[in-house]
Formats: structure tokens, C-alpha cells, sequence
């Protein structure tokens, strides 16, 4: 008889206590504290205190501990107690031992509560213990069925979910849902008591990209930040590695969020009792704390208007864009705290990094001859680059017809393109080469370090060329941040090489995706518009003109630069910036504006 189908990922995954308020204060701080209109440093605030309630959550789940076994066998025993009795009187749809009478096989119920085992129903119901959760499940069960005693229902309800739990567990190697916890019930709440493991580095990596927005006031650079924040943060609630690769780790958060809304809704429907009626009473005093500061506040503020101008600034407008502004930062710190909270709670199954890879294996001579001619055409064009570099202007201008900065200029996307391709192409032959024996492995070091190897110098040659076309043409925002991504491509060249000389790949795209996030951070913390208005300022003092309609589109950043431009030049561009800083609240602070005014 095949094993019945495992349940639901949300009803295996044990729900630690705390999980609605910690949402709620999440989403609360978001909708309290973001400045969606501009970088501030509410938005690191708020994500302190997302980060905080997680914590708390988790710490919380390490002093008490997870019972989904318990859980589950409530929920069975409920609807148990709700099926209808059958005319032997026994409850139908679930199983029992072969020596109880039979009862009625329902497809629906036999599939959700699962079939028992003689020995497993026999164990179950010597071990049970009547509790209160049993005596409701008895009491219900006698009142559907009033020939059977307490006793009976309260075993046989206790022997279906103790069937369940191990047929759950005794099918686990052939299931195929995305947690690890498999309906064991300790597996969450190990899994949440491992949640330092791994993560803490991922975490501080994103509350120092939302960090950026309390001292830089550019806005596309605190949008990039944003983005790879939320992505590290996804990979922090993850852990380690998954078997579903980067694509599923970086997004696991908003995705997980999503299905866990049927896991948030079952776990609150099981608050009862005086846990209920404390959320009742909490909320009461909220709502009355709401109503007595909206009598009283315009009342002392009409009286003083000192006071009323502290109020004013602390207090941000209220109008209908304010409130959905609220509304969405609301729904997406709550939804982002429950999927991180699910994530941690139901961990995806980890990558095994010493698995062997399955599939067919490259021969050594079906990747040797590509990358050796990979191997010499880049040795060919290196030795070119060599001599054009060291010919200067008058050997290019020989040879190519052009001013070395047109030179310059002209192969840069190209030599970008390459680089790219050839990660894909080493990728695919460390990923596909066979390496059973030694002279194998030997060759796929010798051949991918040498292509490498190469293909960084290319990259070098990519960034030279970069940086001779702004210093003829003038430095912008774009081709600075195009010339970051060249230099992020060298570095991952340099993990591929290590990865290469190691024979191990699995790791590579994790280190890629942290190294890019430390490029964007070192950028902000150089300021890159401050760099582009230094870098024109000094083509200036060499002669060349100054863009100052350019300079004067962005943001306060560049205003420290403009002190060495004569008064009205300087004025010219900075006076248009200064009168489009807004009035900043005390959760859009910003070190950059706050400078400028």
C-alpha cells in the first residue's frame, strides 16, 4: 500500500510564539519610520527594528520549546471530532487498530490525517495521556457519537495522528517539497535555534547598504542599495546554501511570504483562551491610547505654538497618499517578517557541497581544444593590448587611425562582452569536466587558470580604456558606475581562480552575489557623484569646459566639491541644489542635505 501523501509544508512547519506581534511592530516601524520619498535614516531604523522583533522571535523559540507534534495532533483530534459518527458508533474517517471495529473510509479524511499501522495505533494509545485538548476532542466525539466513550475517541484520535507523524517521516526521502523539516516535529524547531549559524554576516551586510541613505542623498544609488539589501536579507533568513539554487535563495523571502499566509492563518485561529484575551485588551488600550492623543494634542497645540511647531515636526502630514505610503510599508515589513520567520522556520533542504554531480562528464577531449584556442586568441590580443599600451597615442594613431582615446572609447562594450562569455564558458567546463584522474584534473587547472588569468588582464584593458575615454570626454554618474561593474568582474575572476585552482564551483555564485554588494557599498562610501563633480572640476582647472547644467541635476553630494569653483560658477550649480532640498522630518534625516542647507 503506497504511503499516503506528505501534508502541506504550513502544517508541518512549527510556528514559534510571538510571530503576529512581531509582524505587527515590523510593520508598524516601516509604515512609522520609511521616508519613501527619499533616502533617510528611518529606513535603517526600521530595519533595526525588523531585525530586533526577528530576533526576539527566535530567542523566544530557544527558551520555549516548538511542539508541532502537539500541533498537529490538536488540529487531527478537532476535525476528528467533527466527522460524523457512523452507525457502529465510531467516528468515520479515521483509521484504527485492527482489532477496533471498521470504520468509514472517506477518501478526503484518509488522506489528510493519514493511515495507522497495528503497532504504531497499539503505542499511541497506551502512551496518551488524557489532557485538556483531549477532553474537548472527547467531548465532541461523544456527542456525535454517543455509544463511544471519551476514552475510545480520545485514543483512536491520538493513534490517526501518531500514524500520521510516522508515515510523514517514513516518506521523506521520496518527497519532494522544499522543506527539510519533512513533518518531523522537532525539525523547525531545531532549524530556529540554528538561526545564528551563517547568517549573521548577510544580515549586517544589509543594514549597512540601508545605512547609506543617512549619509548619501543620491537616489539611484540608495535604490541599488535597497535592492541588495532585500536580497541579502533574503539569503540571512535562508542559510545556508539550498537545493534550489541561487534563484530561488535570493528571492526566497517575498516568495515564501506569499504561500505562508494559510501557516500565519491557522496559527491564528488557534490563539484562545487568555492569549486571545490578551490581544483583546492590548488592543483596546492601543485604540484608546489613539483616541485620547487625538483630543489632547490639538488642544495643547492651540494653546502654544511652540509646542504646536514640536508637534508639527514630529508628526508627518496625513493625507490620502501619506496613508497608502503607511498601508504599503505596512503590508510589506509584516509579509517580510512572517516569510523570513517561515523560511527560518521550514528551511529548504541544504546543499550537499561534496555531492557528486550527476549527468554525463566532458572527456578531457571535448573541452581541451576549445579552451586552447580560447587560451591562445586571448594571448594574441594581450600581447597587442601590451604594445598599443606602451606605444601611447602615436603608435595607435599609426596603426588604427584614431587618438587613443577614440581607441579608447571604441572597444570597451566589446572587451565587456568578453569578459562576460567567458565566465559563462569557464563556468560551464569546471561545472561539465570530468575529473576522475589525476592528469584530468591537472589539465582543467592548467587550462581554466590560464584562461582566467588572461581574461583579467582583458578586464584591466576594459577599465584602462574606461578611464582614458571620461578623462577625454568627461566623467558621469553612468560610465562611473559602468566601470564599477568592470571592477566586480575582475574580483569574480578572482574567486573564479580560486575556484578553479580548488576544483570547487558550488560556492562561486554566493561569493559573487556578497561581492557585488561590498562593490556597491565601497561605492557609496566613496561617493560616486562627488567623484564625478571632483574629476570635472580638475578637467576644468586643465582646460577643458565644465558641464555645470550636468553637475547641477544632482544631488547635494557634489556640493563639497564646488568649493574650489570661483563664487559664480559655484553658485551656478549649487544654488539650483540647494533649492530643491525638501524639509526633512526627523526619520528622513540625511547627513548630505543636512550640510547643504
Amino acid at each position: 500500500m503506497a504511503a499516503p501523501a506528505p501534508p502541506p509544508k504550513w502544517r508541518r512547519v512549527a510556528q514559534p510564539g510571538g510571530l503576529l506581534p512581531a509582524a505587527a511592530i515590523s510593520g508598524l516601524a516601516a509604515a512609522v519610520l520609511i521616508p519613501t520619498d527619499r533616502p533617510g535614516i528611518g529606513w535603517l531604523l526600521a530595519a533595526g527594528v525588523v531585525v530586533a522583533a526577528i530576533v526576539t522571535v527566535l530567542r523566544r523559540s530557544q527558551r520555549t520549546p516548538i511542539d508541532s507534534s502537539s500541533r498537529v495532533k490538536s488540529d487531527a483530534a478537532a476535525r476528528l471530532a467533527e466527522t460524523p459518527a457512523s452507525p457502529d458508533g465510531a467516528a468515520s474517517g479515521s483509521t484504527a487498530p485492527a482489532a477496533s471495529p471498521a470504520l468509514s473510509s472517506d477518501p478526503s479524511r484518509t488522506s489528510d490525517v493519514g493511515s495507522a499501522t497495528p503497532g504504531t495505533a497499539s503505542r499511541a494509545s497506551a502512551e496518551s495521556a488524557p489532557g485538556p485538548s483531549d477532553e474537548r476532542v472527547a467531548g465532541a466525539s461523544a456527542e456525535s457519537a454517543p455509544d463511544a466513550s471519551s476514552a475510545d475517541v480520545n485514543a483512536k484520535a491520538e493513534t490517526t495522528v501518531e500514524a500520521r507523524i510516522q508515515s510523514n517521516g517514513d516518506s521523506r526521502a521520496g518527497s519532494t517539497d522544499e522543506t527539510a523539516s519533512d513533518g518531523s516535529p522537532s525539525a523547525a524547531a531545531s532549524a530556529l535555534r540554528s538561526w545564528g549559524s551563517g547568517r549573521i554576516w548577510w544580515t549586517v551586510l544589509a543594514l549597512a547598504l540601508l545605512s547609506v541613505g543617512s549619509f548619501r542623498a543620491a537616489g539611484w544609488l540608495f535604490v541599488l542599495c535597497v535592492l541588495a539589501a532585500a536580497a541579502a536579507g533574503s539569503l540571512a533568513a535562508v542559510g545556508p546554501r539550498s537545493v534550489f539554487g541561487l534563484r530561488y535563495d535570493l528571492f526566497a523571502v517575498p516568495v515564501e511570504a506569499v504561500r505562508s499566509l494559510p501557516w500565519v492563518y491557522a496559527g491564528a485561529r488557534r490563539v484562545q483562551g487568555p492569549a486571545r484575551a490578551r490581544g483583546v485588551r492590548l488592543a483596546g488600550s492601543v485604540v484608546a491610547t489613539v483616541l485620547l492623543l487625538a483630543v489632547f494634542v490639538p488642544l495643547l497645540g492651540s494653546a502654544d505654538a511652540t509646542f504646536a511647531r514640536l508637534v508639527e515636526n514630529l508628526v508627518p502630514t496625513i493625507d490620502s497618499a501619506a496613508v497608502s505610503q503607511w498601508i504599503l510599508m505596512f503590508v510589506i515589513a509584516g509579509l517580510g517578517t512572517v516569510g523570513a520567520l517561515y523560511v527560518i522556520a521550514g528551511p529548504p533542504r541544504r546543499a550537499d557541497s561534496d555531492a557528486p554531480d550527476a549527468g554525463r562528464r566532458l572527456r578531457r577531449t571535448e573541452w581541451a581544444l576549445p579552451v586552447a584556442a580560447l587560451t591562445a586568441l586571448f594571448a594574441v590580443f594581450v600581447t597587442v593590448q601590451f604594445v598599443a599600451l606602451f606605444g601611447g597615442d602615436d603608435y595607435v594613431q599609426r596603426t588604427a587611425g584614431l587618438t587613443y582615446a577614440e581607441y579608447a572609447r571604441s572597444g570597451f562594450w566589446q572587451l565587456s562582452t568578453v569578459t562576460i562569455l567567458t565566465l559563462a564558458v569557464i563556468a560551464i567546463v569546471l561545472r561539465w569536466a570530468a575529473r576522475d584522474s589525476a592528469p584530468d584534473r591537472l589539465w582543467l587547472r592548467i587550462s581554466l587558470s590560464a584562461v582566467a588569468v588572461l581574461s583579467l588582464i582583458i578586464v584591466a584593458s576594459a577599465i584602462n580604456r574606461m578611464w582614458t575615454y571620461q578623462q577625454a570626454y568627461g566623467f558621469t554618474v553612468l560610465r562611473v558606475l559602468v566601470l564599477t561593474c568592470e571592477l566586480w568582474i575582475g574580483s569574480v575572476y578572482l574567486l573564479v581562480l580560486v575556484a578553479v585552482l580548488r576544483l570547487r564551483y558550488r560556492r562561486l555564485g554566493r561569493a559573487a552575489v556578497g561581492t557585488a554588494m561590498v562593490t556597491l557599498l565601497a561605492l557609496a562610501v566613496l561617493d560616486p557623484e562627488r567623484l564625478v563633480a571632483d574629476k570635472n572640476i580638475d578637467r576644468w582647472q586643465a582646460g577643458h569646459e565644465l558641464d555645470a547644467e550636468y553637475l547641477s541635476g544632482l544631488s547635494t553630494d557634489i556640493l563639497p566639491a564646488t568649493d574650489r569653483l570661483p563664487a559664480g560658477l559655484r553658485a551656478t550649480i549649487a544654488d539650483p541644489l540647494r533649492d530643491r532640498v525638501p524639509a526633512d522630518t526627523w526619520r528622513s534625516w540625511n547627513l548630505s542635505r543636512s550640510a547643504a542647507r
